[in-house]
């Protein structure tokens, strides 16, 4: 078709892109895409600027993205509900869209369905439907509530006996520097697989038999194995396994893969840490400070009974003093007594009287004290201060 020297109008050429991209593609497709940005508002429709980068990480194409608010109601809680989060930038989606050309918006992908499987993958699908059932069961807490006894002395251990996580367990516990001791007992059971997590639960009820037959009394139950793949550890989010975790007697320890990895099995357990060496270390650690509390009370101890001495002591200096001080006064209160009675009888005394003029009178022996004692004619003695009278009453006279 040969156009006008003049041309035609925009629109027109718009329309006819918009009937070709029509007839080139009048199916829908699922179309991967990363989301570079993402536009919503409440209640209304969400757009998304979509991406594609080649192996070497350029960017090689891009396009707008729409979903209609009719459908965003319901893809949003049902992709949220799946994955466990909502669609965000830098996230790679699989997403079945209708093209769509608008003479006035360009070119666009009309998006109706969106799969979660595809961002988080299957095993992660499995691991979130695995949280949301012990969760809507109550089940997500039970174990931890259990106390491990301080320090847990006897402990059961499910693992491997060929796994390095097991060994290099073995060795961190026992090898320690200080010299604590633990009481160990292995049950084998396969540590990845299909078959994990029934030989696991098989392992524990092993445990809990033995324990009811009175053969072993255990204060923890420890479930170890070391890293591996995705695939290797996807048996720790086995629904059967983590609900008879929770819902375990005793309380259970986990020692899991990696740094990076955390598994359900992990979050319903009373105890949850990176590998087997660092649930060694957490064990030591229990010791460490139980050892550094009775060294504690030991000194507190001893510190006390120094301070009850000294304060016994101090005690019975001050009695002592209290007594010296006691006998020291009573001496002078008596020093003092026996002062003023030596005063008293040297005032008492006839010859210090006498000095100051006055004499004493004696007949027959006895002084007289009144005149009424002696007669007329009686002989008497009169004692002065430098010698005695010997008299004769010639007369007397009451006073």
């Amino acid at each position: 078709m040969v156009l006008s020297e003049k041309g035609i109008g925009l629109y027109e050429l718009m329309r006819r892109v918009r009937n070709s991209v029509t007839s080139a593609f009048p199916q829908r497709y699922w179309v991967r895409a990363e989301v570079r940005a993402i536009s919503e508002k409440y209640g209304s429709h969400c757009y998304l600027d979509l991406a594609d980068k080649g192996d070497d990480g350029v960017m090689n194409a891009q396009v707008r993205g729409i979903v209609w608010a009719s459908s965003w109601k319901v893809l949003r809680p049902y992709f949220e509900k799946a994955t466990g989060r909502g669609i965000e930038a830098g996230m790679n989606i699989l997403i079945h869209v209708q093209v769509n050309f608008s003479e006035l918006y360009n070119l666009s992908l009309i998006i109706d369905d969106i799969d979660p499987s595809y961002t988080v993958g299957e095993l992660e699908l499995v691991r979130q439907r695995t949280i949301a059932r012990l969760s809507e069961e109550g089940m997500m807490d039970m174990n931890s509530t259990l106390q491990i006894p301080v320090p847990p002395r006897s402990l059961a251990v499910i693992s491997s006996s060929a796994a390095a996580g097991w060994g290099d367990f073995c060795r961190h516990l026992q090898e320690n520097v200080y010299g604590f001791r633990f009481s160990l007992r292995l049950y084998e059971a396969p540590m990845q697989g299909a078959d994990a997590p029934s030989g696991i639960v098989d392992a524990l009820d092993r445990i809990l038999a033995d324990c009811s037959s009175g053969e072993e009394s255990f204060d923890a139950v420890m479930i170890m194995r070391g890293g591996g793949s995705a695939a290797d550890l996807s048996c720790f989010d086995d629904y059967t396994l983590c609900a008879n975790v929770a819902q375990y007697p005793l309380p259970v320890m986990t020692a899991v893969g990696h740094d990076r990895d955390y598994h359900v099995c992990d979050m319903v357990s009373a105890v949850s840490v990176k590998t087997p060496t660092a649930l060694a270390d957490y064990l030591l650690d229990i010791y460490i400070a139980q050892d550094e509390m009775l060294l504690s009370l030991a000194s507190r101890l001893v510190m006390s009974l120094k301070g009850r001495m000294a304060s016994g002591n101090a005690h019975v200096e001050s009695l002592r003093q209290r007594a010296v001080s006691a006998v020291r006064a009573r001496f002078a209160a008596e020093y003092a007594r026996v002062d003023m009675l030596e005063m008293r009888c040297r005032r008492n005394n006839p010859q210090e009287l006498m000095k100051s003029g006055y004499s004493l009178v004696w007949k027959d022996g006895q002084v007289l004290s009144s005149v009424r004692d002696v007669a007329v004619g009686d002989e008497a003695e009169v004692m002065l201060r430098d010698g005695v009278l010997r008299c004769k009453v010639m007369g007397k006279q009451l006073v």
